[in-house]
């Protein structure tokens, strides 16, 4: 059993206010380091000072007020500030995915250029942003030019934080991944993450390399398995078999386990479409075929699709003077992120045919406003949307849709039917009720409703 450690708080910066460094840094002040977190954006800098948080995730909120209130997490958009006094400055910086599906450094170099004219003091430079194999390297060589090489050392720690259980996640992780080849930063690592794995989980120390792809290999596996299911739920219709039944009898086996095996309408969010793109354009590079990735992504896009081929196939291509009421915007529950949501392309698909939508997400309404505009109305609550719609579409199985009131259903749609993108609802309630309802690897519910 390892012995007792007394630990001591650190001084941490964190670069980069987005979804992974605002949870990373606010999680590390929790624990009694001294934060501060460093961006660009002066509006949001001043919001976050205010204990404002710009993106919703559960917990959060109350982390932050708290934390700044005990004076643990403050925020600048001055570099030079922020890092004075670290000992660790977390690089938590957007990747974005080019054309050609590479990660995008440019904001980790440009950040390690400016660290390299700055730092006086040891300090341990760490890449929290999903970065490809090699970044550590190419962040060491910035450092270099400008700074000696014993004034520093960088370090591969990659986040696997699940949206809408971010801070749970990062306070009680299943695994801290480190990867550092110099025994300095090993030690100081080692230190800061000790409170987090008190109960036993493991923190795998590795190579830096072998860090950054244990990052995309996790993802593109778990987009793998949702992709699997995916592809069985559609062979499931074709074969009149439950793809429920499916799920439920793979997941009792250990090997395989019950979790990303829930079918529905394709992966989405700001981690799982970049990162197998990344991991795709990485074999590239490596004159590697990995013909499995490559059909996640063709998978994936395909399935974005079926929602809207089913409404089209029930009522028709031409959907002109049609209102339809969708459920959900966000890629998942528990967050406003709509970053490669399903939603979208639902949205782009029957608008493009001539149908008005009438859309409800709890948190994710104002990003999607931002992208789409007036082309849909936003609706003030779930059952505003229902008003005068031919049909009701779930995209997002929020938990407030799964017990809605079907009197209410029922009363204000024109036509009986819906379209469930999520498995919400069971099969035997919805014919109990009388619905045409489709949803995704079961069987079609059709008390012979027929719209004409």
């Amino acid at each position: 059993m390892r012995p007792e450690l007394h630990f001591f708080d650190m001084q941490i910066a964190i670069i980069g206010t987005g979804y992974v460094g605002l949870v990373t840094g606010t999680c590390f002040a929790e624990t009694g380091n001294n934060v501060i977190c460093i961006d660009i954006d002066e509006r949001k800098i001043e919001r976050l000072k205010n204990g404002e948080s710009p993106i919703y995730e559960p917990g959060l909120d109350v982390l932050l007020e708290r934390n700044i209130k005990e004076n643990r997490l403050h925020f600048t958009t001055s570099v030079e500030e922020g890092i004075k006094d670290a000992k660790v400055v977390f690089l938590a910086l957007p990747t974005p995915p080019g054309k050609d599906g590479s990660a995008d450094l440019q904001y980790v170099l440009n950040v390690a250029e400016s660290l390299s004219k700055i730092i006086t003091k040891y300090t341990v430079i760490v890449n929290k942003s999903t970065v490809p194999v090699g970044t550590a390297e190419k962040v060491h060589n910035v450092l270099i030019q400008h700074l000696d090489a014993s004034l520093f050392d960088v370090v591969s720690n990659p986040e696997f934080l699940r949206e809408g259980v971010a801070v749970d996640d990062f306070l009680r992780p299943d695994r801290v991944v480190i990867g550092t080849s110099s025994e300095k930063a090993k030690k100081v690592m080692d230190e800061l993450y000790q409170p987090f794995v008190r109960q036993g989980n493991p923190i795998h120390f590795m190579d830096e390399r072998s860090s950054e792809m244990t990052k995309y290999a996790a993802n593109s596996y778990l987009a793998m398995r949702i992709s699997f299911m995916n592809e069985m739920a559609n062979l499931c219709e074709r074969a009149g078999a439950n793809v429920d039944w499916v799920r439920i009898g793979m997941g009792g086996d250990s090997r395989i386990g019950k979790r990303f095996l829930f079918p529905g309408i394709g992966y989405g969010g700001s981690c799982f479409p970049k990162d197998v793109k990344a991991l795709a354009h990485t074999a590239q590079e490596m004159d590697y075929d990995f013909k499995l990735v490559n059909m996640v992504m063709q998978v994936n896009d395909l399935q974005k699709k079926i929602l809207g081929r089913k409404v089209k196939n029930y009522f028709g291509e031409d959907l002109s003077g049609l209102t339809f009421a969708v459920w959900g915007l966000s890629f998942k529950p528990e967050t406003d992120d709509i970053r490669d949501a399903p939603a979208l392309d639902l949205i782009e698909e029957l608008t493009a045919a001539g149908g008005q939508l009438r859309v409800f997400d709890p948190e994710g309404m104002e990003n999607v406003k931002q992208l789409v505009g007036d082309k849909v109305y936003y609706a003030k609550d779930q059952y505003d949307a229902l008003d005068g719609a031919s049909a009701l579409i779930i995209v997002t199985e929020w938990s407030e849709f799964r017990n809605p009131d079907f009197e209410k259903i029922s009363s204000s749609l024109v036509h009986p039917a819906i379209f469930d993108g999520r498995n919400v609802y069971s099969i035997d309630k919805m014919n109990e009720l009388g619905y045409y309802y489709e949803s995704m690897g079961r069987t079609v519910v059709n008390p012979d409703v027929k719209y004409s």
